[in-house]
C-alpha cells in the first residue's frame, strides 16, 4: 500500500511494543508522514526514540484529560500541516485496582476516570481536529472483546470500551457529512504495558490458541494491516464499525 503525501497523527505509542506503535510502523513503512504526540514530559524520553526510528519529525505533548491541553496539541498541528487524513486514538486508563476487583465495587472516581481518559478524550479530539480532517480522511481508535462480553479482570475498562464503540457509531454519523470516516478496531489480547495490569491474560492466550478458529494468538502486524485498510481509501465506504482483530475468537460460544 502506498499512503507517501498522507499525514497521520498518532495518540498513544507507549513503547515498541504498543498497538498504537505497530500502526505508526505500518503508517510509516507504506510512505505516511508522522506525527506521534505523549501524555506528559516523563514519557518523551521512551517517545523520542521511536519517533527517530519511524522518521517522525515532531512530537507533540497533549493531556487528554484537559480540554485546553488538546487544543494547544492541534493548534501546534495546524501550524505544522494545513490538514490531517489518518488519526489514530489508542489511549486508555483506568486505576488498577479498578480493573481486577468485581465490578460493583467500581468507585466513582474510578468509573469517571475510565470514561474520560478511555472515550472522551476520542470525542474530544475529533471535535479539535475536525477543522484540519479533509473529506476523505479517517479516524480509528482501539477496543477490545470485553467492550461486548464480560471479561475477568477486565471490569469498568468493560464498560468503558461499550462507551468508546458506541462513540464510534456516534462520531461516524455526525461527522459522516463531512466526508470523515470513523472505525474502531477490537483487537485480541496481546502483552503490552497496558494488558499487563490485567490479570489472566496469559491464560487468555492460551484458550485463543486452543479455541479461535485460527488456532493462534494475533499479532502487532496482524492489527496494524487491519488499520491500514481502515484508515486507506480501501475502506472508503466503511465507517461506525468496530473490526474483531482476534483470529475469530469473538464468534466462539466456548
Amino acid at each position: 500500500m502506498n499512503l507517501k503525501g498522507k499525514r497521520a497523527l498518532v495518540m498513544g505509542v507507549a513503547n515498541n511494543y504498543s498497538i498504537a506503535y505497530g500502526i505508526a510502523k505500518a503508517l510509516s513503512d507504506a510512505g505516511a508522514e508522522l506525527i506521534l504526540t505523549y501524555a506528559s514530559p516523563v514519557l518523551l524520553k521512551r517517545v523520542l526514540p521511536i519517533a527517530e526510528e519511524l522518521g517522525a519529525k515532531h512530537c507533540l505533548e497533549c493531556d487528554v484529560a484537559k480540554d485546553y491541553s488538546i487544543r494547544e496539541m492541534f493548534n501546534s498541528v495546524s501550524k505544522l500541516w494545513d490538514s490531517i487524513d489518518f488519526l489514530v486514538h489508542s489511549i486508555a486508563y483506568a486505576p488498577r485496582e479498578e480493573l481486577n476487583a468485581p465490578f460493583h465495587e467500581c468507585s466513582r472516581n474510578g468509573f469517571l476516570t475510565a470514561m474520560d481518559i478511555s472515550v472522551y478524550s476520542l470525542v474530544a479530539s475529533l471535535r479539535e481536529a475536525k477543522a484540519l480532517l479533509k473529506p476523505g480522511s479517517a479516524a480509528l481508535t482501539l477496543s477490545y472483546y470485553g467492550g461486548s462480553k464480560v471479561v475477568p479482570h477486565y471490569g469498568v475498562m468493560g464498560v468503558a470500551k461499550a462507551a468508546l464503540e458506541a462513540s464510534v457509531r456516534y462520531l461516524a454519523h455526525s461527522l459522516g457529512e463531512d466526508g470523515i470516516r470513523v472505525n474502531a478496531i477490537s483487537a485480541g489480547p496481546i502483552k503490552t504495558l497496558s494488558s499487563a495490569v490485567i490479570g489472566g491474560i496469559g491464560q487468555m492466550q492460551k484458550r485463543i490458541e486452543k479455541s479461535a478458529p485460527l488456532a493462534r494468538n494475533i499479532t502487532l502486524e496482524d492489527i496494524a494491516k487491519s488499520a491500514l485498510y481502515l484508515l486507506s481509501d480501501m475502506s472508503s465506504g466503511v465507517t461506525g464499525e468496530t473490526v474483531y482483530v482476534d483470529a475469530g475468537m469473538n464468534i466462539m460460544a466456548y
